[in-house]
């Protein structure tokens, strides 16, 4: 083995009772989007332990966090990032207590080797990646656009390459009629729920006219008070979803045209919001990702067991791979095809068989970091698969 990597492999595996330790502590301790003070604490805390320069609070996000370590040596800048928040209820189902130890262990890894190798290593803390995605913030305030790179690692039932992910707009719908008893002056109310109920005829007729990539899924998360009072005020949420921004922007423009529509035929007023950012679609960008499944072959797994990527919903890394090369592969940490956002995923996802490929995903991301310090012509097609691919017609992705 290249004599870089098994430094690596042996550091990270030197930490491996410390991060299976503080894996084991944010599963236990499943903390919302935007409140996740234990995770940040407990990760920035290691990192400074690491000898990293940890900036907190970035953005004004409390938990949010920019930790570098700067090689005295010139070299590529590679990002790794950290997700925390879990899922309300049912906590850490999506593995992010994972996620955020990858990134950990990753850097560790690369803190053995990078002032040999010359370059920056940041690792990136983004709360609230199933809500207010931090990565929305950080893309647009800039703090990505001197990357050379952004990884992350995925806990899945299946080994996946990097693929797409769909962009998305989340919808709030609110109508305000007039209330009325219902069987004593019908005649006097203006039925806020009517309208919610046109708006999701009209959008059920749309998605005739739209195409296999879009999605429109949406909820009535308030309809009334009793069934003898006509409502006043109702509340539809939708998310779009589509594989490009481009679609995502017009598929939203039409949604809104049925809100209103529905308004305008019931008398309702209505009042839209964005109640969660928007995210772009993510870009793979395919020499890094080779470069990934490349370490993951070398490290044993069989060509057959990595899956083709599939598309997994929306991302806020979307937005990062606008800015930047970015990649996010799927690591197995399950043996049962369990699916994200489940019980079981999550009850599997904190077993000593999912610590030790945490421990696994941390090594493979800091191989393919590895391959971006010292492979100057893999950096190269990097930055010109982004160029090419992406920087040339980005999509402005600023909030």
């Amino acid at each position: 083995m290249n004599p870089l990597k098994n430094k690596i492999r042996e550091t990270i595996a030197g930490h491996a009772p410390k991060l299976k330790e503080i894996a084991a502590f944010i599963g236990a301790h499943p903390e919302l989007g935007h409140e996740e003070k234990l995770a940040s604490a407990r990760l920035t805390e290691e990192l400074e332990q690491l000898g990293y320069r940890v900036e907190r609070g970035t953005l004004g996000l409390s938990t949010a966090f920019i930790a570098e370590y700067r090689s005295a040596k010139p070299g590529p800048v590679v990002a790794i990032l950290a997700e925390y928040d879990a899922l309300p209820e049912i906590g850490h189902a999506c593995g992010h207590h994972l996620i955020c130890t990858m990134a950990l262990g990753a850097a560790a890894g690369l803190r053995a080797v990078v002032d040999e190798t010359g370059g920056t290593i940041r690792v990136y803390g983004t709360p609230a990646e199933e809500t207010m995605g931090a990565k929305v913030d950080m893309a647009a305030a800039g703090l990505f656009d001197d990357c050379d790179v952004a990884m992350m690692a995925h806990p899945y039932h299946h080994f996946e390459k990097s693929g797409s992910s769909l962009a998305m707009d989340a919808l709030k719908f609110e109508f305000h009629g007039k209330a009325a008893h219902a069987a004593a002056n019908p005649d006097q109310g203006i039925n806020a729920l009517d309208a919610v109920i046109q708006l999701f005829n009209s959008v059920n007729a749309l998605r005739q006219q739209t195409p296999s990539h879009a999605r429109v899924h949406g909820i009535i998360s308030h309809g009334g008070q009793a069934p003898n009072i006509i409502p006043d005020y109702a509340v539809a949420r939708f998310y779009t979803r589509a594989a490009t921004r481009a679609y995502t922007d017009e598929l939203t423009r039409r949604v809104k045209a049925c809100a209103e529509a529905a308004a305008l035929a019931t008398g309702c007023q209505l009042t839209t919001t964005n109640d969660e950012y928007s995210y772009d679609e993510l870009r793979t960008n395919e020499a890094i990702s080779a470069a990934f499944t490349a370490n993951l072959i070398e490290s044993g797994i069989a060509p057959e067991e990595i899956h083709t990527a599939n598309d997994h919903g929306s991302l806020d890394l979307g937005n990062v791979s606008l800015r930047c090369p970015a990649v996010h592969p799927f690591i197995r940490v399950v043996d049962q095809p369990y699916n994200l956002h489940t019980v079981e995923f999550r009850d599997a996802a904190q077993l000593d068989r999912a610590y030790d490929a945490m421990v696994f995903g941390a090594t493979m991301l800091a191989f393919t970091a590895n391959d971006m310090l010292t492979d100057p012509e893999l950096a190269r097609r990097v930055r010109e698969e982004f160029e090419r691919t992406v920087a040339g017609n980005r999509v402005n992705s600023d909030l």
